[in-house]
């Protein structure tokens, strides 16, 4: 049972910092879309911009492939609730700071069609949002690390 428990949390956190990415990508795009429109000269000062989003789907994914390492066939039901709580900072920080993040690099790209001396200035304002994202990781990490370490001495223990 919790090895079940364990893998839904997983998915759920791989999921959730997907779906942030793709709607803060969504927005980014079709921001950029309407600037390059008016001048495609401007690829390359938009286009970090329009990819920050992308990295909390990218963290999701770590946190996956760290967690699914500590998974071991007859985990109580225990070791398994505490690998959801290990995967909630980085699933929430990275469902919710994509989307907001998103939300900002859209001002940001549209600011920087106005103006295009401003592109090194504005990414500030969404690389802010993504320091929350990157607490969510650390500590994600943090409890991976220590989930996984009791579940290896309790496997010790039973065999």
């Amino acid at each position: 049972m919790g090895y079940t428990i364990a893998m839904i949390g997983i998915a759920a956190c791989v999921l959730l910092c997907g779906i942030g990415s793709c709607i803060g990508l969504y927005k980014t795009s079709t921001a950029a879309a309407g600037v390059l429109g008016e001048n495609p000269k401007m690829f390359g000062k938009v286009m970090v911009l329009v990819l920050l989003p992308a990295t909390q789907g990218i963290y999701g994914f770590i946190i996956g492939i760290i967690t699914s390492g500590a998974l071991q066939d007859g985990m109580s039901t225990a070791h398994g609730w505490a690998m959801i709580g290990a995967v909630i900072p980085m699933a929430l920080s990275g469902l919710i700071s994509a989307w907001f993040q998103g939300r900002s690099a859209v001002n940001c790209i549209y600011a920087v069609g106005k103006q295009e001396s401003l592109s090194g200035k504005l990414i500030v304002y969404p690389g802010m949002i993504e320091f929350y994202a990157i607490l969510g990781l650390i500590i994600s990490i943090m409890l991976a690390g220590q989930v996984g370490s009791a579940i290896t001495a309790a496997m010790a223990l039973v065999a």
